[in-house]
């Protein structure tokens, strides 16, 4: 890849609360294996697809930094702990200040990231958490999809962090494959259409079956 190649940055940010544990964590482990199996059969998305994995539970991480999908290494994940989705977002915002790469007066800057979120509680970290949602606001670069995954997941937390939240009835892996699936579609989507509208909001596919968007 050459350097001056522009980058669709793709950040996905994952509870691994003790909630989490048994079947859900699981099936999460097989849906980034689902997801970049499709992507890297997509070559557009081969060609412009970076991944970052940042996992939360008692505390957040940035598990993969930002990569290539054909050198993507798969996490290792497991579920414990609370939900630092307050910290999660700072690590977000460090990530895409350090790894984004911006405009210069001779050289394009990577393409607006797609940030995806997969929750199934609300943030345990409540102070950090207001504050990392005004930070994630003036970062400015980011189109932010979240997912409230069964009935524990309070949308009213996302619904601060971004217009774009999905509901799921349940952890079932049924249902995190399917939300993987349209993760993955929605990536494919947006490395096809980069150069329409440059910097503009995403078009995402429809949600899957049974999903809700959240109003």
């Amino acid at each position: 890849m050459s350097d001056f190649s522009r980058r669709l940055p793709v950040y996905l940010l994952l509870d691994c609360s003790g909630s989490m544990t048994g079947e859900p964590i699981e099936a999460v482990r097989q849906g980034i294996k689902a997801l970049l199996s499709e992507l890297k059969s997509d070559p557009q998305a081969l060609e412009t697809a970076y991944i970052s994995v940042i996992t939360f539970d008692s505390s957040a991480r940035q598990t993969s930094p930002l990569t290539e999908l054909m050198l993507f290494k798969e996490p290792q994940l497991k579920a414990s702990g609370a939900t630092a989705l307050g910290g999660a977002l700072n690590v977000l915002a460090d990530c895409i200040e350090n790894e984004v790469r911006k405009a210069t007066e001779t050289q394009k800057g990577d393409w607006k990231p797609l940030v995806f979120i997969l929750t199934d509680g609300s943030p345990t970290d409540t102070e950090e958490f207001r504050n990392a949602v005004q930070r994630i606001k003036s970062v400015k670069t980011a189109n932010i999809i979240a997912c409230a995954a069964g009935s524990n997941a309070k949308t009213e937390y996302l619904k601060q962090i971004t217009d774009n939240v999905l509901m799921m009835n349940t952890l079932s892996s049924g249902d995190l494959a399917s939300f993987f699936a349209w993760v993955s579609s929605s990536v494919k989507m947006s490395s096809q259409k980069l150069d329409e509208k440059p910097g503009g909001a995403i078009q995402l596919p429809p949600p899957p079956q049974g999903f809700v968007i959240v109003p």
